[in-house]
Formats: C-alpha cells, sequence, structure tokens
C-alpha cells in the first residue's frame, strides 16, 4: 500500500539517547508523603508538559536523563510511519497495540484507511484507491458500515477534486490523524492532552471547593495552600434602607446588580440605584398599588419590573421612567409569585386561586398559555430556570412540580413539610426550598439527585422566610429567619458560617448583588432593608436614607 509521499519531514525534534535502565530502576518508585504518585508516570506527565509548552529541548533531555519517553514505543514506532505514509506498516503497528478493545482498533484502522484514500485521490490515483477498497479494507476487521463510509469518502473526494492537493497540506493531514490516533489510544499508550495542567487545576479546583469563605474570582497561587478568611463575606451592615412606612417583605437585586428593588406591605415598591461607592438612592417609588406589595420580579434585560399586589393585579413598570406600563389579570386573580422567561417578552404568574392557576403572558397584556384543572392546586411561588425551559412551581404547600414547557414533561417532588418559598440558582441547574420545618433544602433541576442538600440552623415556624443563591459562582445560600438575624452557608456545608445581626424583627427576604459578590440585602418587618457588605468595603454603617 504505497503513497507518493512528497517531501519527508522530521515529526519531533530530535531526542537525545534514553538510557532504559535508569527507567527499569525507577519503575517502582514511588513519590510524595504518602507514596501515592508512581515516579515514572510524574516525570512522563512531566515531559509532555514541557512539549506542549514548548519546551522541547528540555524535554527531550529529561527523556534522555530519566530515561522515561513521553509516548511509549508502539506509538513511537507508528509516528514515522504515519508521516511517511507506510499505511501498511500503520495497520501492522495498531494490531500489535496492547492494551485496545476491538472497537479502539478498528477505529484506528478505519481512520488510517481513511487518510490512505485520501490521497491516493488527490494524487489522481483512483485505481489505487480502488485496490485498497477492495483489497486491503475488505480483508480487515472493519465493520461493513464502516466500510460503507470510506467507500462514500473516496467517491466523495473524487467528485468534488478540483486541483491536487499539495504536499504541505497532506502533511498537516497526516499530523492530524496522529493527533486522532493519540486522543483515541487509552492510557497507558498515550496521555490525555494536558494532563499535568488537569491534575494541577483539579487540585486548586478541590481547594477552592474546601474553602468554606472563597467568595472572588481573584487568581490563587500555585505557591502556597489557598485559603479565605471570613473577610471574603459580607457580615458588616453597609448602608439601612428606611424609606419604607411598614414591614418589608421582598428585596432583589437587578441582574445587572445597578439596582435594587424592594416591596413593602406600605402597598409600594422602590427602585433603589446602587452606586459605584456601593451607596444606595433611591431611583423610583412605585406607589399605584392598594394593597400591600408582597413581590417584585426584575426582567432579564433589566427595563421593566413586575410588581404583586397581595390580593391584587400585577403591574408591569418601566425601570427607567418609573411608569406602569401595564396590568395582568383581574382583581379576582390572586397572585402568589411571578417570574420571567429570559427573552424579557413572556412572563408567568401563580395564583393561589386553584381555579386560576398559571397563566402566561407576552409583555402587550396577550395570554399565551395557561394551566388549569384538577392537577394544578393552588400556586404558592414559581420560578423559570435561566435557558427558559423549565417552569419550577410550589403546589399546596409541600409539592415541586418541574415542567419542561418544551416537551411538557414533568417531574414531582414531594416534601414533608410545607414549603414557603422557592430560589433559582442563577445558572438554572439548582433551586431551594424554605421549609417550616426550620430547614432549607436544595434540589437539581435535572432530577440525578434522590434526596436533598440540607440546611439548617435558622428559625421559621409560621411566616414566610425567602432564602437566595449568591457569592461568587453561586456557591453560598443565605436566608432569613424570624429571630431578625441573616443565615449564610455556604453550599457545601449544612450549618450556617455566618449569622448577621442587626434587623430587630424577622427577617422576611434576603438577596445577593449577582455582579458584587461581597453585597447582601435583607429585607425585614422592623421596616427597614438592610444591605450587607465586607470590612474592606464599609465606610459608614450607621448612615440611614
Amino acid at each position: 500500500m504505497v503513497v507518493s509521499e512528497g517531501k519527508r519531514r522530521e515529526s519531533l525534534p530530535k531526542r537525545c539517547k534514553i538510557c532504559k535502565s535508569s527507567m527499569e530502576n525507577d519503575s517502582s518508585l514511588m513519590l510524595g508523603p504518602k507514596g501515592l504518585i508512581k515516579k515514572h508516570e510524574f516525570v512522563r506527565v512531566i515531559i509532555q508538559c514541557l512539549y506542549s509548552l514548548g519546551y522541547a529541548k528540555s524535554a527531550s533531555c529529561l527523556e534522555s536523563q530519566s530515561g522515561i519517553s513521553c509516548k511509549l514505543k508502539d506509538f513511537e514506532v507508528l509516528e514515522p510511519e504515519v508521516l511517511g505514509a507506510n499505511w501498511e506498516d500503520c495497520i501492522s503497528t495498531i494490531n500489535r497495540i496492547k492494551g485496545l478493545t476491538d472497537e479502539m482498533r478498528s477505529s484506528a484502522i478505519f481512520l488510517v484507511f481513511k487518510q490512505c484514500l485520501l490521497e491516493c485521490i488527490s494524487h489522481g490515483d483512483c485505481l489505487a484507491a480502488l485496490n485498497v477498497l477492495q483489497k486491503q479494507i475488505a480483508a480487515s476487521n472493519l465493520g461493513k458500515d464502516q466500510v460503507h463510509d470510506l467507500a462514500l469518502d473516496m467517491l466523495s473526494a473524487k467528485l468534488t477534486r478540483n486541483n491536487t492537493i499539495n504536499e504541505v497540506v497532506i502533511y498537516e493531514l497526516r499530523r492530524k490523524l496522529l493527533v486522532e490516533l493519540e486522543s483515541l489510544f487509552p492510557p497507558p499508550i498515550t496521555l490525555p492532552e494536558r494532563r499535568l495542567e488537569h491534575l494541577v487545576e483539579t487540585a486548586l479546583s478541590s481547594q477552592i471547593d474546601s474553602c468554606m469563605y472563597h467568595n472572588s474570582g481573584s487568581q490563587i497561587s500555585l505557591y502556597e495552600n489557598h485559603s479565605c478568611n471570613r473577610g471574603q463575606i459580607p457580615t458588616q451592615t453597609f448602608q439601612v434602607l428606611t424609606e419604607h412606612k411598614n414591614e418589608v417583605w421582598f428585596v432583589q437585586f437587578s441582574n445587572n446588580g445597578e439596582y435594587l428593588a424592594s416591596s413593602s406591605s406600605d402597598c409600594t415598591a422602590i427602585i433603589w440605584k446602587v452606586l459605584e461607592d456601593g451607596k444606595f438612592t433611591i431611583k423610583h417609588t412605585l406607589s399605584s398599588h392598594q394593597k400591600p406589595v408582597s413581590f417584585v420580579a426584575w426582567s432579564p434585560d433589566d427595563t421593566m419590573l413586575l410588581t404583586c399586589g397581595n390580593v391584587e393585579v400585577v403591574k408591569l413598570w418601566d425601570v427607567k421612567t418609573g411608569t406602569c406600563k401595564r396590568a395582568f389579570g383581574d382583581h379576582g386573580f390572586t397572585i402568589s409569585s411571578c417570574a420571567w422567561f429570559p427573552d424579557s417578552r413572556r412572563l408567568v404568574c401563580g395564583s393561589s386561586d386553584p381555579e386560576k392557576g398559571i397563566c402566561m403572558w407576552d409583555c402587550d397584556g396577550n395570554e399565551i398559555r395557561v394551566w388549569r384543572g384538577m392537577r394544578m392546586p393552588k400556586v404558592l411561588d414559581l420560578a423559570v430556570t435561566a435557558d427558559g425551559n423549565n417552569l419550577i412551581s410550589v403546589l399546596s404547600d409541600k409539592e415541586i412540580r418541574i415542567l419542561n414547557v418544551v416537551t411538557n414533561a414533568e417531574r414531582v417532588i414531594s416534601e414533608e413539610h410545607s414549603i414557603t418559598s422557592l430560589s433559582v440558582s442563577v445558572d438554572g441547574k439548582y433551586f431551594v426550598v424554605n421549609l417550616n420545618s426550620q430547614e432549607i433544602h436544595m434540589w437539581d433541576v435535572a432530577g440525578e439527585w434522590q434526596e436533598p442538600l440540607k440546611y439548617t440552623g435558622h428559625q421559621q415556624h409560621k411566616y414566610v422566610i425567602r432564602s437566595c443563591f449568591g457569592g461568587f459562582n453561586s456557591a453560598f445560600i443565605a436566608s432569613g429567619s424570624e429571630n431578625s438575624e441573616v443565615y449564610i452557608w455556604n453550599r457545601q456545608c449544612s450549618e450556617p458560617i455566618e449569622i448577621l445581626s442587626g434587623h430587630s424583627m424577622t427577617v422576611n427576604c434576603v438577596s445577593w448583588n449577582p455582579k458584587r459578590p461581597q453585597m447582601l440585602a435583607s429585607a425585614s418587618d422592623d421596616q427597614t432593608v438592610r444591605v450587607w457588605g465586607t470590612c474592606g468595603s464599609m465606610t459608614n454603617p450607621d448612615k440611614h436614607l
């Protein structure tokens, strides 16, 4: 099976001669305080790393000094055979390699034949290509589908060949074939790409995951073990907002982190502007509701805000002007919660009236879709995942329904105790529910978990208490509490890592700034909103607005 090679090239920088006795002596040595690292494997991945970083001379010298090659002998033999277009030798070498499954071997041979046929056609030697297809390939152990695919590839290459492929392109295709073979063969025949970098990155990720206070995107060093102190967490009162005249029931930061919306039993909602220095000023006071405002929801593009009146209609506000653009539902539509779809053009509202169910509208007030009936009891809370595919709702106190609005597939999770609220992570992969049993449960949206992660320590018996995800990479959960404190958990730990004191009555709701991981807001029955920051950002904690 011979194909014109054109100009031969060197496969790799010339290597020094490898000392075999050194390799034999090191093959059983272990490294590290715990003796977990095989020395010859460690050296091999270092050599691979040096090559990938462009230090070919250093890598070659290390191979010579250690007697350890980056690539095993079989693959070193295969490399010049591929680059030299010695296809019959390639097939023989692949058949000799131990440790390959039948599927791996068949796939490797298929790739070699595919390159061989391409080169035959590119040089105009259709007879040679046909001979390879009829004799060599037919005599191989390739499946019928693979042989059929090769025949189609040959025909396609013949029909589309306008100009002969030059030798530079041929050589690059052979190099690509080597990469494909290298990725196909399992360790220890070849190493996964950039293996040492992957191992180091995994170790750093593990340190970050085990750090209870990690709350920053700053780079971490290889020179020392990573550890953060509690100064990364917002534990200090930065500002107290006192504009509301009655209990504050809800707070939520905008998606861009530039605004905060709060709602109160004083029948108003307030949009606050977050200044560069972290201070808050009033942008708009929204005061057309006749009943307490129990809930707000920012549109994904932050241009609109929904406000839910208690036993009242839902109102849509223009954030820039502070004007009410539209009302949804009627005065008989008892709203419990509302949420946006990611296009900022559709919204859903859930009703605590079983006959009303869940309604989807567009921003012009047109009803798009409705979920009602016997299987849709009263809705206590709802949310939409970031991709817009899943509508998650809390039904009849103890049930959570996850509905895929694209496929209509649904899954129901039953809790033993009453659920008061629901919150979804920014990436849409997880959600938390607050229970009146003084627990917070975190579930995965995909349904892979059999049991939830549980968080305890706060107090909740009779009121609606809301929690949220937050911090860098949403690594934390925060919640209000009936004992007037704010609780913060690392998602990996069931007990709180911080308890924030400052409010004088029940804390109903918390919200973490999605763009400033060290800023948290809490709403309380003491008629205030507290903004929490870190020690470094705190300037005047007693300033009221």
